[in-house]
């Protein structure tokens, strides 16, 4: 409800809530920590029945008491419980185990310590400094300098310039290493990111982004497989990949879904790899420009990005979702033909460019 105050509108809020930035802030969060914002849900999840939850989460503690078993012999029954949601009371546990962040945790006793007590590069650490604030400023953890979040944060991603000086830091890092310190604790955390870049995301933090302009060429030819009609209108519009793929592939979607639907991905993303997030890609482009009226509706390349930044809500409820990129029509063949097709033709522009300067 607006009131009109000398002439002036003003918002009128709840006594539970206060404006910040023209934004409506509550002083309650939300079920995942959230004062506000695009990723605050005040709703109640409608999830699975509580019987369900409590025998998933019976199945999924078996599991984990049994991890390298199930991994070794029965992966396909780990990939069915991901792909129908982790319970949230095993989620964090769940995590640390599929992506190998365990390992690496059991692996180097005492090596995050080591990394925080040591002397980092002072550009890296001015960079991690100003992007600290930036990250979920209205979640509770990182609603503030002096909540402990934020300083979490900052040891994490300077740990991981200490663990791996050839990457040092990458900006795209802070969400994703802000988003595992929701759900875990910073050791965890770090061993998680490390993880993540490190194998999921492999070279995708080097400074050239030559890995992630590949992927997203690999996603446009994945994209001319399932749905030739989007791929031609993206060609149309002059909608190059790295205009509308990068930030999905660099922060893993953190930046992009709502919070429900995130877990799920990630969910399937730590146990899956980084098809996931292409087949997430190929779900929101569909979703966004798949039929005719949404094409005619995004005449030009402003239009087709401002849908691509802002896709129908409904496209992104968590079981939608979920069940189109479950259902999407890719196998591995498909991935392994449009990895190799791409990464020959990198190779072919790097030796016409090193001839090309040899003969100047």
């Amino acid at each position: 409800m607006a009131l009109s105050i000398n002439g002036d509108t003003v918002s009128e809020c709840s006594e539970a809530s206060t404006l910040m930035d023209g934004s409506v802030i509550s002083n309650v969060p939300d079920r995942h920590g959230f004062l506000g914002g695009a990723q605050y849900s005040p709703e109640p999840r409608q999830g699975p029945p509580p019987e369900t939850v409590l025998r998933r989460e019976r199945k999924w503690l078996k599991m984990l008491g049994k991890w390298n078993f199930y991994m070794e012999r029965n992966y396909r029954n780990i990939k069915e419980r991901c792909r129908k949601g982790i319970p949230m009371s095993i989620r964090p546990r769940a995590w640390l185990y599929l992506c190998g962040g365990q390992m690496l945790l059991s692996k180097h006793p005492g090596r995050y310590e080591d990394c925080l007590n040591a002397t980092a590069d002072a550009k890296c650490l001015e960079d991690i400094k100003k992007d600290i604030h930036r990250q979920f400023p209205t979640h509770e953890m990182f609603s503030s300098e002096d909540k402990p979040g934020q300083q979490e944060l900052f040891n994490v991603l300077k740990a991981y310039t200490i663990y791996n000086p050839d990457i040092g830091y990458c900006q795209a890092q802070a969400p994703v290493a802000a988003f595992l310190l929701m759900h875990m604790p910073a050791e965890q955390a770090f061993w998680c990111l490390v993880s993540i870049s490190d194998k999921y995301l492999q070279n995708y933090y080097s400074p050239n982004m030559e890995v992630v302009q590949r992927d997203g060429f690999i996603l446009q030819g994945l994209l001319k497989k399932v749905c030739p009609q989007v791929y031609k209108h993206l060609k149309k519009v002059n909608a190059e990949p790295m205009f509308y793929c990068t930030e999905w592939f660099l922060c893993a979607f953190t930046r992009t879904l709502p919070w429900d639907t995130l877990l799920r991905v990630w969910d399937v993303f730590l146990c899956e790899g980084v098809k996931v997030l292409f087949k997430t890609a190929l779900v929101v482009l569909i979703g966004c420009l798949g039929t005719a009226k949404s094409r005619r509706n995004c005449p030009g390349l402003c239009e087709t990005l401002a849908r691509l930044r802002n896709p129908p809500e409904e496209l992104l409820n968590e079981e939608t979702l979920i069940y189109n990129i479950n259902r999407l029509d890719i196998t591995e063949r498909d991935f392994q033909i449009e990895h190799q097709k791409q990464s020959k033709i990198i190779k072919m522009e790097k030796l016409a460019k090193k001839n090309g300067e040899q003969s100047r």
